[in-house]
């Protein structure tokens, strides 16, 4: 009897052990349940969440490409700009220019215009003295080219006498004339030089060769032509090599 008791206690507290782990059990599966719901609505809300957030940083993208190409844009109109002010203000210098010349030409049209009616001469009067004188001005420029190819002719015919009749007579070049070497013929002992009859040059006219400012030699004048001459080293002066560039002046000046 005493074991059927004990059994049955036993039994009883088996079922009792039993539905205590059973309840303990069943809360733990209610809880990890509970625990994972929420980890899954969690979840589903981070993913949600992640999902805007991605729409919304693309959104952001683009909205900070359109900036930049917004203000892309903005600069190169602004750059355009600033060329075309740029522009404008050079045109309106060049207008202003122009409007002041023009004014200026005005006034001087006037003052001519005013100058004729004050001389009491038709504008056929007027038209044939400016013609005149037009031509008066030519004359009197061919005249003065005549006078100075006739003078260099008296001056060289009174050298060329000078020479004939005083043998120790020394040929005069203007004192401003200045040269230089164009060529130079060692072998025959003679320079070209970039000068000649149009600026007084003369046959026999002694020329001193210098480089920075130091004489290398000494030259006689022996051909003239319009533009340049030929002249000889003359012995005993050949203080130094003379080469192209150097610089030539007269040896003796004319004082007036």
């Amino acid at each position: 009897m005493l074991k059927r008791i004990i059994l049955g206690v036993a039994i009883i507290a088996g079922l009792a052990v039993v539905v205590l782990n059973f309840t303990v059990v069943q809360q733990k599966i209610q809880a990890l349940t509970t625990d994972r719901n929420n980890q899954r609505s969690a979840k589903e809300d981070f993913h949600r969440k992640l999902d805007k957030t991605t729409q919304d940083l693309k959104v952001t993208q683009n909205q900070l490409t359109q900036t930049k190409q917004d203000l892309a844009t903005a600069e190169s109109a602004e750059h355009q700009a600033e060329h075309k002010l740029a522009a404008d203000d050079t045109q309106i210098q060049d207008l202003n220019k122009t409007l002041a010349k023009t004014s200026q030409e005005r006034d001087d049209a006037q003052n001519q215009l005013a100058a004729y009616k004050n001389t009491g001469l038709t504008t056929e009067q007027i038209v044939a003295l400016d013609k005149s004188l037009k031509d008066a001005q030519t004359a009197l420029e061919v005249a003065n080219e005549e006078k100075k190819v006739l003078t260099y002719e008296v001056a060289k015919l009174n050298n060329q006498i000078n020479e004939i009749l005083t043998p120790e007579w020394v040929v005069k070049l203007p004192a401003g004339l200045k040269g230089t070497v164009m060529a130079v013929d060692p072998k025959w002992h003679f320079v070209v030089l970039n000068i000649g009859a149009n600026e007084g040059v003369l046959e026999d006219g002694e020329m001193l060769v210098s480089r920075d400012g130091k004489l290398v030699g000494k030259v006689v004048v022996r051909s003239v032509q319009k533009d340049r001459c030929i002249a000889n080293l003359v012995p005993g002066w050949e203080l130094g090599q003379i080469i192209e560039g150097d610089e030539v002046i007269p040896a003796h000046p004319a004082t007036s």
